[in-house]
Order: C-alpha cells, then structure tokens, then sequence
C-alpha cells in the first residue's frame, strides 16, 4: 500500500515534465509535492512548488527540444523514503540524461526531492 502511494506521487511529478502544455505543470506538480517541497538539484537547494516548476520548465524548453522523462524501475521504499531510477531523452536521438531521484513523502505527498544525475562511475579496485 504505501509502495503504490509512493509510486502514484512520484509518477504524477515524473508526468509534469511530459504534460501536453506547460499550464498543466503547476497543476500536476501541486498533485504530487507539499507547499513547502525542498529540492535538491543539479543547481542546488530551491524550495516551494514554485521552485520545482522552473526546473521543470527548464527541463521542457530543452535546447535540442521537449524531451521526455520516464521512470524505468520500480519504486523501492523503505518506510516513508523512496528512490527510482529515471530517464530523459530529447526527440530525434538528442541527448539523453539518466539518474536516481530520492524522495521523501509526508501524507502521501512528496516532500524532499533529491536528484542524482547521471551514472557513478565504478571505483578502481
């Protein structure tokens, strides 16, 4: 049960980046994460709904055009944290960047949002 809640928010914030419009994306971004969401990524620490949606936009005005982000595994939830793995692609064999988002929910709702872009790459051994 609260592997589907996880996997219900993260999937309606992971459909923001690929709605048909952008007037949709606060809408469903407000669906998927609290008021006061903190956001860690790639630039940094942002906070608010309204933070998550710049990225967000940011994301879909991509330079080599819309892309789209899919996630592409399960959700794995030990208790009220969650992580899955993601990719995004731009059309037409553009460039396409994977990574491992970590989530944590608060009443079925996502309220921390940490992006892990890219692959780790292994250590020498």
């Amino acid at each position: 049960m609260q592997e589907e809640t996880a996997r219900a928010a993260i999937d309606t914030f992971i459909s923001a980046f690929n709605a048909s419009d952008e007037s949709s994306v606060p809408v469903l971004l407000s669906q998927a994460l609290t008021s006061d969401v903190v956001f860690w990524g790639p630039l940094g620490r942002s906070e608010g709904i309204a933070a998550v949606e710049r990225f967000v936009l940011d994301i879909r005005r991509h330079p080599a055009g819309t892309g789209t982000m899919v996630r592409c595994s399960a959700v794995d939830m030990p208790d009220e944290w969650a992580r899955y793995k993601w990719v995004f692609t731009t059309p037409d064999g553009g460039p396409r960047l994977a990574g491992t988002d970590v989530v944590h929910l608060r009443r079925s709702l996502i309220d921390q949002v940490i992006v892990f872009a890219g692959e780790i790459a292994p250590t020498a051994s």
